[in-house]
This record gives C-alpha cells, sequence and structure tokens, in this order.
C-alpha cells in the first residue's frame, strides 16, 4: 500500500483580497460548492463480463445496463464528492448489434467504427441506444428512470449532445409526431443551401474508405463496400470528397448550419436556418426528460451564433442546464463564453497538456502560472481534467504509467482555481485502459467503439455490489485519496470562492525553486491555503518563501509565531521562520495544501 500522497497542513492567518478573476457569467459567482463531474461510458459502466474477446459481439463480452446503475452505485459514487454524472452514450447511435425485431433498421459495417459503434455517431436524436436496454421496447423510460434515480441520489445528470454531425445513416424512428427528419426535405441538387440540414456533392456517390477494414478477422455480414449514399454528403470534418480517407470522419455527415463553407465560409443566418431549430427543439425535448446539462462535442465546429441563439432558449424552459463545450482553440474561448453563453469549457490545450507534459517530467511549472494568468478572468469556466473519453489513462504505457504519479497534476487540477473538475470512472481505481479491444486497438484509452470490461473499475464494481470489495490496498488507497481532494475542494472556501496567487515564479526567482515544484496560495475568509506539488520523481527538500503580496493577503503580524500541522497524516507540525519561509521535504509525485494559522 502506496502512502497518502497529499497532506492537508495549517499554517496561520491570511487576510482577503479581491479576487483576480473577473466572471462574466453569473453561475458561478455566488456558488459555495462547484461542480464535480464524473464521466462514465454508459455502456461499459455496469458490464459484469470480463471475457473480453477482441472485437467480441455483445453476446460475448456483455454490455451495461442502465438498470446496472442502481441506487447503490449512485450513492458510490456521490461519496467521492461527486455532484453531476456524465453518462456517455446514451442517444442512439449507429452499432453493429441487430435490433431489426424491435423495428430499428440495421447499420452498415462499412461505415461503423466497432461492433458497438461510436457514440459520436448519433442515429436518431430522439431516442435511447438500445444496447443500455433491458427491455429494448422501454428504453426510453428505461433512461427516464436513471434520470429519477440519479436525481433521488443527489446528482445531477449531464449527456452528450452532438450537434456538428450525424451516423450516414441517420434515421429518426422515435422523432415526436409533426417532426420532420433531417434531410427530409433537402434540396439534394445543390452542394449548399442554407435551408438544407446537410452539405451535398451532387452527382457523386459516397466509397466508403478502400483501406478500412471494420472487425479485421471477424466479418460483419454488411461488410462489402457497398454502402450507397446517392448523392454523396460531407463528412463530418468538413471533407468535400465522396471518397473520404480512413483516418477522415468517414462514418459521419456534417450538419448545415447555414455556413457556406466553401464560399469563404459565408454566413446565412436570416432567416433562421432550418437545422438550428432542429437542434434546438433536440435540447429541450431531453432537458424536459430532467438532463441538467449537455456536454455538446465540437462545439467550436457549430458556428457560435448558434449557440448564442439556442442556449437561453433552451435554458428558458430548463434553467437548471448547464453547456460545456468541447473546444481546442483557446483563441475561441472568450466567443465561446461571452456570446456562445457556455457555462464550462474543456481545458484541455493549456492545463491538461501541461499537467500530463510535467507529470512526464517535462516542462517547467512556471508554464502553469502563465495559464492562469491568460485565464484569469475566465478561469472559472475552465472544466479541468486528466482522463476523459479521448485522452489516455494516467495508469496506461502510454502516460504515466503508475496512477499514483498524477496525485500533484490531480491535486492542481482541483485547487487552483474556482473551477470545476472532471474524472473518468476508472481513474479513481488506477484503470490502466489495457488490451487491444477491437477497433479501439492497445492505445491506452478505455474503448469507446467496443463491447468490453473494465477490469479494475469491476474490482470495485464487485459483481454488482459496487462497494470495492475486490480492490486491492493500494486501489482502496487511492480512490479514498479521490474522494478527499474532491471533496475538499468542491466545498473548501478559499477552493470555491477565494482569490489566487501564484508563487512558483516568485519562489524560483528567490530561492532557485526546482522547476518540477509549484506553490499558489488560495485564501477566502478563515480559510487561508498554500499548496505545494512536486512533479519529482524522488524525495526533494525545497524552501518557499511567501511574497508581499501573499504576505499582506495572509495578514502576517512580525512576533508572531506561525505553524503547521498536518491533518491528514500524523499531525506533525511545521513552522515559518522570521523571513516567512519554511523548508519542507517533498516526496516524488506529492502534494502538500497548507492552512495558516498562528
Amino acid at each position: 500500500m502506496k502512502k497518502l500522497p497529499i497532506a492537508i497542513l495549517i499554517l496561520g492567518v491570511i487576510a482577503c483580497q479581491t479576487p483576480k478573476e473577473k466572471i462574466p457569467e453569473p453561475m458561478l459567482e455566488k456558488q459555495t460548492t462547484k461542480p464535480v463531474i464524473y464521466q462514465m461510458l454508459t455502456r461499459l459502466f455496469g458490464n459484469k463480463s470480463t471475457v473480453n474477446k477482441n472485437y467480441g459481439t455483445l453476446q460475448e463480452n456483455g454490455v451495461g445496463k442502465l438498470n446496472d446503475i442502481n441506487e447503490t452505485a449512485l450513492l458510490a459514487i456521490k461519496e467521492l464528492g461527486i455532484t453531476h454524472v456524465w453518462y456517455t452514450g446514451v442517444i442512439e447511435h449507429a452499432l453493429l448489434t441487430d435490433y431489426t425485431q424491435f423495428g430499428i433498421a440495421p447499420d452498415d459495417a462499412d461505415v461503423v467504427k466497432g461492433r458497438a459503434g461510436s457514440p459520436y455517431a448519433i442515429k436518431d436524436y430522439y431516442d435511447v441506444n438500445p444496447d443500455l436496454a433491458v427491455d429494448v421496447k422501454n428504453r426510453i423510460a428505461e433512461f427516464e428512470a436513471l434520470v429519477e434515480r440519479t436525481h433521488a441520489a443527489g446528482l445531477k445528470v449531464i449527456i452528450d449532445f452532438v450537434p456538428n454531425h450525424v451516423a450516414r445513416a441517420y434515421k429518426s424512428d422515435a422523432k415526436p409526431a409533426g417532426v420532420k427528419d433531417l434531410g427530409e426535405e433537402d434540396d439534394t441538387s445543390v452542394s449548399f443551401k442554407a435551408s438544407n440540414n446537410f452539405y451535398y456533392l451532387p452527382g457523386q456517390t459516397f466509397q466508403p474508405p478502400a483501406r478500412y477494414n471494420p472487425l479485421a478477422n471477424e466479418r460483419a455480414n454488411s461488410e462489402d463496400k457497398k454502402f450507397i449514399e446517392v448523392p454523396a454528403k460531407v463528412t463530418g470534418n468538413d471533407q468535400f470528397t465522396a471518397t473520404p480517407g480512413v483516418n477522415e470522419w468517414f462514418e459521419t455527415i456534417k450538419l448545415n448550419y447555414g455556413v457556406d463553407i466553401q464560399n469563404n465560409r459565408n454566413k446565412n443566418f436570416d432567416p433562421i436556418p432550418n437545422t438550428w431549430v432542429k437542434m434546438k427543439d433536440i435540447l429541450v425535448y431531453w432537458a424536459q426528460k430532467g438532463v441538467d446539462g449537455f456536454r455538446c462535442d465540437m462545439a467550436e465546429m457549430v458556428p457560435v451564433e448558434f449557440w448564442q441563439w439556442a442556449v437561453p432558449q433552451v435554458k428558458a424552459v430548463a434553467p437548471q442546464v448547464i453547456f460545456i463545450a468541447e473546444i481546442y482553440n483557446p483563441q475561441e474561448y472568450r466567443n465561446y463564453i461571452h456570446t456562445g453563453k457556455f457555462d464550462l469549457l474543456y481545458d484541455k490545450v493549456q492545463l491538461y497538456d501541461t499537467l500530463r507534459n510535467l507529470t512526464n517530467g517535462h516542462g517547467n511549472t512556471n508554464y502553469i502560472t502563465g495559464i492562469q494568468q491568460w485565464l484569469s478572468d475566465i478561469n472559472p469556466h475552465m472544466l479541468h481534467f486528466l482522463e476523459n473519453h479521448d485522452e489516455q489513462r494516467i495508469a496506461s504505457k502510454d502516460f504515466a504509467g503508475d496512477a499514483w504519479k498524477a496525485i500533484p497534476a490531480m491535486v492542481i487540477s482541483a485547487t487552483i482555481d474556482k473551477a470545476p473538475v472532471m474524472i473518468y470512472f476508472g481513474q479513481e481505481v488506477g484503470e490502466p485502459g489495457s488490451g487491444a479491444e477491437g477497433f479501439g486497438g492497445e492505445d491506452g484509452r478505455t474503448t469507446i467503439f467496443d463491447y468490453w470490461g473494465v477490469p479494475e473499475h469491476q474490482k470495485w464494481m464487485n459483481d454488482g455490489k459496487f462497494d470495492g470489495g475486490k480492490l486491492n490496498d493500494d486501489q482502496k488507497a487511492l480512490r479514498q485519496f479521490y474522494g478527499d481532494i474532491l471533496k475538499f475542494s468542491s466545498t473548501n472556501p478559499a477552493i470555491v470562492q477565494g482569490a489566487y496567487y501564484d508563487l512558483t515564479v516568485f519562489n524560483q526567482q528567490q530561492e532557485n525553486l526546482p522547476h518540477l515544484i509549484h506553490v499558489f496560495a488560495r485564501v477566502q475568509g478563515e480559510e487561508r491555503l498554500v499548496i505545494v506539488s512536486g512533479f519529482n520523481n524522488k524525495l526533494v527538500r525545497v524552501k518557499i518563501r511567501l511574497s508581499d503580496e501573499v504576505k499582506n493577503a495572509f495578514n502576517l503580524q512580525p512576533n508572531q509565531n506561525y505553524i503547521g500541522r498536518d491533518l491528514m497524516r500524523s499531525g506533525a507540525d511545521i513552522g515559518l521562520d522570521n523571513e516567512y519561509a519554511f523548508e519542507i521535504d517533498v516526496p516524488a509525485y506529492s502534494s502538500y495544501i497548507f492552512k495558516i494559522k498562528n
């Protein structure tokens, strides 16, 4: 069992200072807690099967159901400090399991990735993935029951909204009466028309990539390179070709929001494009079923004007709903917050990428200082994470190779500002994402394309008991750490509401602080914190000095003694000297949270 590498230490008295962050939207302005999101791949979460055959069928490898996510599971998730559950893969998408007996048209293997299909190749925006239902005919009611259970457990529900593209064989069987299907009224004789739902390649026939082998040596009946689409539609990643490559988003087709992509991306928003109306109605449909939030896939590939128009309308119907944007262009962050009305944005290309590099021993912790300065006006809107379905598992050989090495990164993610934090199911027990699942391959990720069991997560699941009964001591300690840091960071006033002061650059200049040590302060009322995190791979002793700015904020008085007590470990004391500095041993991949007290 590894020694828990986080300590919360009490050190002295800090005075309040006006926060540096300017919060442009009211959502997070007066919060006393901040959201903590638990993402699960819904299809995998409750799967008890351990067969894990490469490219295995649903019958061979099993599949988790909505009903598996019972009260016990939800309360165990809540015990981690979670406030929101993101159910990934709820809406019906293209897949290769046969549900024709339930009136669901089969999908063609030539345009489906993996047997279970991508959750982001939507087949029917108004329906639930039949894989998730015990009674397929009752699948929407089973989802509604999950929403009720989640709310009863004191948790909120987030689902994916995929606005940019749909499966090539999109057809809604569950749409409300009077709703026209996407593309049903399109003029397919032209490439672009503002009122069309899709873009077309008139006179051309779609051809699946010649090199695409959907199921490797396990062939599907529909794998014949004869998927029919005339005229060809433009791919989800804006490729105007009838013969997309195997690395393109060839299994999806692009939705038309009134942007003439081939004509200088000219905008045609008056009158309101038909796609806008259809997608707003879909959002309202799910919000009225009790959904509390939407994680919007590739939101920046949809014009910000759509979000500006749609988000307020959805919130007028369901004020509780939050919108989270998957976005990777920092130059667009403020546009999608201020204009697009998003509550939260992915903080991937800045904080995540930096923390990942530091975890692997690269870079300098002062990079974090620069990120926080650049985001100072919007950082409450940045969603921090170390894992999600797109990223490699921390414990994988492709990332850190050891779940414990991410402790400093996790502490920083959770405590550096007012922003929410997210974890991915299995992260809290060190799931490595190993195995060649099928289409997913051996890539350090937990597959989103295949039927599969998640071994380390299944040890916590313990055949549906959700009690961690099969975890080893090391895994139990890791899960305890996650619960401690998530609950602390989401409720502590200095973290939720307090001001932020960087101490890394100051100490690098004054004391030659090692480049893999990061230090900052947070303060709100009586909560006065100094947080030290080390990405060093061996124990180092460091001296940390408080800057004048922090001393003033802490209201440190001359001739007074300030001590530090380790609340989560031994109770040992540590003191500030007369220069308001202290020395401390920083073990490999560890963090401390100091609270000042005299």
